[in-house]
């Protein structure tokens, strides 16, 4: 690869948290929704309120066994009132929605992190998918009594891709940008085949890496430990189920 050519794929790959960022500027987060409804005229308290009731919801899901819980439990945790609940959210499902929001943007800057030293485009999507896949792993005996609030939140992430398909979008949004950019710096790269839609495919691997943990349970196989089950279903998006080169 010429130097020109590996200078400008660099610029690319470099651009891509600002890329998340830029997608997250532009759309209007429930987080954002809600601290507005505030006739608090100090944004800052507002934001810090919020983040209470978020923070109290999530410690609650990830704690209990049934990963559920109510507005009032939600406010006795957070040491606010009920009536202050009101005035940021709807309801739980604005709650829940906000706490969808944080999950995804928190995943979206472990991978960046994550994928920061690494220059080869291919190794990127590697690493993309590794991390992610790591990120949401279900969480198993042994593993504490805290759960991974990425996988906490896969029941409640079904639920918003089917029947709320729009805030779903919005939230993915972050992982999509990153992704999509990583796809299209391993176009440019030669290192995957043209002529494929990079968004439709991001979609296709964000699904298989979120929910992976189904295909153990439709197989009836044991969760895997995370590294060899990750690098299983990277092989799989790589080189497909083909033996070799078809005519």
């Amino acid at each position: 690869m010429s130097q020109a050519k590996r200078t400008a794929l660099s610029s690319k790959v470099g651009s891509i948290a600002a890329m998340a960022n830029e997608t997250s500027a532009d759309t209007t987060t429930w987080r954002e929704m809600a601290v507005a409804r505030s006739l608090d005229p100090a944004r800052v308290r507002a934001e810090q309120r919020v983040q209470r009731f978020v923070d109290s919801a999530m410690e609650l899901l990830q704690s209990s066994p049934e990963r559920e819980f109510t507005v009032a439990e939600v406010v006795e945790r957070s040491g606010q009132s009920l009536r202050s609940f009101y005035q940021y959210f709807a309801g739980k499902h604005e709650l829940l929605l906000a706490m969808f929001e944080e999950v995804v943007r928190s995943s979206a800057e472990q991978v960046l992190d994550q994928i920061d030293d690494v220059t080869d485009p291919l190794e990127r999507l590697h690493a993309f998918t590794s991390e992610y896949y790591r990120i949401c792993r279900p969480s198993r005996p042994g593993d504490g009594t805290t759960a991974n609030a990425a996988s906490v939140m896969a029941d409640f992430a079904q639920q918003l891709l089917t029947r709320h398909p729009a805030e779903a979008a919005r939230a993915f949004a972050p992982l999509v940008s990153i992704y999509e950019a990583l796809l299209d710096a391993a176009a440019d790269a030669g290192a995957i085949r043209p002529g494929i839609d990079h968004r439709r495919i991001t979609g296709v691997v964000l699904q298989a890496v979120m929910f992976n943990t189904f295909a153990d349970t439709i197989s009836a196989s044991s969760i895997r430990e995370p590294e060899p089950a990750a690098e299983g279903l990277w092989q799989l998006l790589l080189d497909g189920l083909g033996a070799g080169p078809r005519d």
